[in-house]
């Protein structure tokens, strides 16, 4: 009985990870289809990668989508981080029922309303203070930062919650100042959160649609946006091979992340 189980939970499992992996592993192999048709196989080629760093739009739209995700996942890890910091240590305060929720609902609004609201409210700013001066990228970073620190928070509130307090209750018994405590013993600790969260953020702003389409004005098209409007017109190889460069891009940065952590000693 026990080995029929062990049978199904593997069979199950293999199936569910085909089911995720074999179309992304379809897709990077015929990014090197030489055939303009990305559905009939004409041989091993290398030509839509290069026609890809040909493609202005794509590229442009490329090194933005990254600037963004980059700014927008550090500001998410810094605000978040004070977000998760303060739900978790600073016990019960005054508005602390709002302040939780207020942190909480982007994670649960739907991604529309989100991007409506933001759009209303850069409209509406923009027409009272003149800031910010139409919809650009400033005003995705802004958007982006806002629904990510949400995720930090949570991220980092979760650690916090399970934290040996006498490593830091040690450090103020040897003199440790608060703001050298959160420096040298406090955020080294917690830092493999700190680092799920940019992660995350990353990813999350580099994949957003939707928001991004509401808060983006002309001439500010992400990545997402860009293929969106190409696939809504048929494949072409040189998405395959953008999302190819990307999976590479991202698993990178997911062994690095790893590897950091391992690297890490363990508490004693």
């Amino acid at each position: 009985m026990s080995n029929q189980r062990s049978w199904l939970l593997m069979s199950t499992s293999a199936l569910g990870f085909l089911f995720l992996y074999l179309p992304i592993f379809s897709l990077v192999i015929y990014s090197f289809n030489e055939s303009k048709l990305v559905t009939v196989w004409g041989g091993w080629s290398l030509k839509w990668y290069g026609e890809l760093f040909r493609n202005e739009q794509i590229v442009n739209a490329a090194m933005l989508s990254f600037k963004v995700a980059m700014i927008s996942a550090t500001l998410a890890v810094i605000l978040g981080t004070m977000a998760g910091f303060a739900l978790q240590r600073l016990g019960r305060f005054k508005g602390k029922m709002m302040f939780s929720g207020w942190i909480s609902a982007p994670l649960v609004m739907p991604d529309v309303i989100t991007g409506l609201s933001l759009l209303l409210l850069f409209v509406a700013l923009e027409s009272l203070f003149g800031w910010p001066a139409g919809r650009g990228t400033l005003t995705i970073i802004i958007a982006h930062t806002t629904f990510c620190m949400a995720y930090v928070a949570v991220i980092v509130q979760s650690r916090l919650a399970g934290f040996d307090e006498t490593l830091e209750e040690a450090a103020m018994d040897l003199g440790a100042r608060p703001s050298s405590l959160f420096f040298l013993v406090t955020l080294p600790l917690i830092m493999p959160a700190v680092l799920s969260g940019w992660l995350l953020s990353f990813t999350m702003s580099l994949d957003d649609l939707v928001i991004a389409s509401f808060v983006s004005g002309p001439g500010n098209s992400t990545l997402p946006m860009v293929i969106f409007s190409k696939v809504r017109l048929g494949v072409t190889p040189e998405v395959n091979a953008l999302a190819t460069l990307m999976i590479l891009v991202v698993a990178i940065g997911v062994f690095v992340a790893m590897w950091q952590m391992r690297k890490r000693p363990e508490p004693q």
